[in-house]
């Protein structure tokens, strides 16, 4: 997992740097630096939205995987575990919770967090997660200079989802395919443009209650490559 590890270690890098320049920053510059990312987000998530080929098994699963996470209510598990991590390092931040939850979405749900967990789980050279860690390096800085130090701790949450992905990815080598990943990609561009919204503040979406979404198309596919199949 050295990619991951590379990508973890620019993302406590980045933080770092963003909340020394906290300071030195104007609320003029974070907040444009804050709109830019917010941008750039929607326009990523856009893109991987529009690989999309099978459009009912892409909105039966955001649909299913949506209103699951709401009755599940998985944004306050995401809160509680944000809430508890700050009262552990006693941080008085009023935006903790929200860097980490914030961060983690950014740095977890692009195209390059599952192609390039996908590349380097089946033993090819991780040339995509470190593509994605100088990246996530950059927005670290910009997230933690307006979010706070919550950001820093979202390498943690990264670490496991993404080094997860990987291992992952290895046991199913033989089972993933080009169709199979572009649709789950296709699924996260979605909960993408959604943060993007939240960062630009257009509208509150609780993107963390559709994160069930990606498991749900993962059973979908498997469900319709079997009946085709059958």
């Amino acid at each position: 997992m050295i990619g991951t590890f590379v990508n973890v270690g620019t993302v406590v890098a980045g933080s770092l740097i963003g909340l020394l320049l906290h300071a030195r920053l104007s609320e003029r510059v974070t907040k444009i630096a804050f709109q830019a990312i917010g941008l750039f987000t929607l326009m990523l998530g856009l893109q991987m939205a529009l690989q999309v080929q099978n459009v009912l098994v892409m909105i039966f699963a955001l649909i299913i995987g949506s209103v699951s996470g709401e009755l599940l209510d998985v944004e306050a598990g995401f809160n509680k575990a944000g809430d508890q991590v700050k009262r552990i390092f006693k941080s008085s931040h009023d935006r903790f919770t929200e860097g980490i939850v914030t961060a983690f979405l950014l740095f977890c749900m692009g195209s390059l967090t599952i192609l390039g967990a996908i590349q380097e789980g089946t033993g090819h050279a991780p040339t995509l997660l470190l593509t994605k860690s100088i990246m996530d390096g950059f927005a670290s800085i910009a997230l933690s200079s307006t979010l706070g130090i919550g950001v820093l701790f979202s390498a943690i949450p990264l670490l496991v989802y993404q080094g997860g992905l990987t291992l992952f990815a290895g046991l199913l080598e033989n089972v993933l395919d080009e169709a199979f990943i572009q649709e789950v990609v296709a699924c996260g561009g979605i909960l993408l443009m959604g943060l993007g919204f939240n960062l630009l503040e257009i509208k509150r979406i609780k993107v963390a209650n559709m994160l069930p979404s990606l498991l749900v198309v993962v059973l979908l596919l498997v469900l319709t490559g079997f009946f085709q199949g059958a």
